[in-house]
C-alpha cells in the first residue's frame, strides 16, 4: 500500500514558550480534498505554517510522498510540490499580474501555464497590466490561486479561503475549487464556511486547542450537529 500524499502525525509547536500544537495529526490521499477546520485561535494557521517550512516543529513528523520534511527550509518544501495561498493574499504589490504570476513558476508538462490561469480566471487576464495593489481583494485572491498554481503543486494549500471576500467573489472562489477538484487536484484548505467546505470536500478535520480532536467524512460531518456546536460555533 502507497503512503499518502501527506501525513502528519503528532505534530507540537511552540511560539517561544507558548506551546500551541499539542498533537495534530493528518492525512490527505493524493487527488483528495481535506478541510482543516476550527474556530480562531486553534492551530490551523500553526499547522500550515510547521507544513510549509515557516516555523520549526517541536514534535512529531511531516511526511509528503513519504519523504520527512521537517527542518527542510521553506522554498525546498515548495520545491517538493506544496503550493500555498496564505491568508491576507500576500500579493507582490509593485509586480504586475502577469509578473506575479511568473515570479514562482515551475514549468510541467501538461501543467498550468498563463494560458490555462487565464483561462481559469478571466478577470486576471483583464487586469494582467495592472500591479498587485491596484487589485480589489477578489482579484489578489484569484491572483494568489494563481500564483499558487503557476508552481504546479501536487498539493494546494489554502489558509482562509474567502475571508473577507464579498459574497459573489466567495462563489467564483468555491466554483474554481470545485473545478480544481475535478481535475483531480489535490487540495487542503481552511475556511470558516462550514456549509461550503461540506460540498466540496471529503474529509475534514477539526482543530481544538491544537489537537486534532475529530477526522471524518462529510456524511459523518453533517450527521452529527453536536460537532458544529462543540467546535465551530455553527
Amino acid at each position: 500500500m502507497s503512503a499518502p500524499l501527506l501525513r502528519i502525525e503528532n505534530l507540537e509547536a511552540a511560539y517561544g514558550e507558548a506551546q500551541v500544537l499539542f498533537d495534530v495529526s493528518l492525512t490527505i490521499e493524493a487527488g483528495e480534498v481535506v478541510t482543516l477546520m476550527g474556530r480562531n485561535g486553534m492551530g490551523k494557521t500553526t499547522t500550515i505554517r510547521n507544513l510549509m517550512g515557516m516555523m520549526r516543529p517541536r514534535g512529531g513528523s511531516i511526511r509528503f510522498e513519504g519523504q520527512e520534511v521537517v527542518g527542510a527550509p521553506s522554498y525546498r518544501i515548495a520545491k517538493a510540490g506544496l503550493g500555498l495561498v496564505p491568508e491576507g493574499r500576500q500579493v507582490f504589490p509593485t509586480l504586475s499580474v502577469e509578473e506575479n504570476l511568473v515570479a514562482t513558476s515551475v514549468k510541467a508538462k501538461n501543467g498550468w501555464d498563463l494560458a490555462s490561469i487565464y483561462q481559469l480566471f478571466p478577470r486576471l487576464r483583464e487586469r494582467r497590466g495592472n500591479l498587485g495593489s491596484q487589485l480589489s481583494g477578489g482579484e489578489q485572491q484569484m491572483l494568489a490561486i494563481g500564483r499558487a498554481l503557476m508552481t504546479n503543486p501536487k498539493l494546494l494549500i489554502l489558509d482562509e479561503a474567502t475571508e473577507g471576500l464579498a459574497p459573489l467573489i466567495r462563489a467564483e472562489i468555491w466554483s474554481c475549487l470545485e473545478t480544481l477538484k475535478s481535475r483531480g487536484q489535490s487540495i487542503l484548505v481552511v475556511d470558516k464556511n462550514v456549509s461550503a467546505l461540506e460540498r466540496l470536500a471529503e474529509r475534514h478535520v477539526i482543530l481544538e486547542k491544537g489537537r486534532t480532536v475529530w477526522t471524518g467524512t462529510t456524511e459523518e460531518l453533517k450527521a452529527d450537529p453536536t460537532l458544529k456546536e462543540r467546535y465551530l460555533g455553527a
